[in-house]
């Protein structure tokens, strides 16, 4: 199964291709690191098992919400937008590679995606 988070400010998509992905700040410790000070240390975890997504929040500050919900765990569904504080995402599941018009209505993934060109992005995927 592929699973990817796909940013909402048009960067480029993230893999989750490990059982476990830690998200915060703390880089260096975190699998999925987010540079930004609304970003807990150790703001959430995501687990890939038997082709599903769950998430589960650590406590963390400003909170991770599902679809607009504020959550503390739960199951994350293809389409369904996460945002850890202000950072949005959305879920891509399945076998293929997603296409990011599908995912994004047309006008915002234009307008973002131009925005976005040039631009360093905050997120940052710690390979070991």
């Amino acid at each position: 199964m592929l699973a990817k988070l796909i940013p909402l400010d048009g960067s480029d998509p993230i893999t989750i291709d490990r059982d476990l992905t830690l998200v915060g700040r703390k880089q260096g410790f975190c699998d999925l690191s987010i540079d930004k000070h609304s970003i807990s240390k150790l703001h959430c975890l995501i687990a890939k098992t038997d082709g599903l997504l769950y998430i589960r929040d650590l406590a963390s500050t400003n909170g991770t919400r599902v679809n607009g919900q504020k959550v503390t765990r739960g199951a994350l569904l293809p389409g369904d937008e996460i945002y850890f504080a202000s950072i949005g995402f959305k879920i891509y599941l399945g076998p293929d590679e997603p296409m990011m018009n599908e995912l994004l209505d047309d006008s915002f993934a234009d307008e973002e995606i131009l925005a976005a060109d040039g631009s360093d992005s905050d997120v940052r995927l710690v390979e070991e």
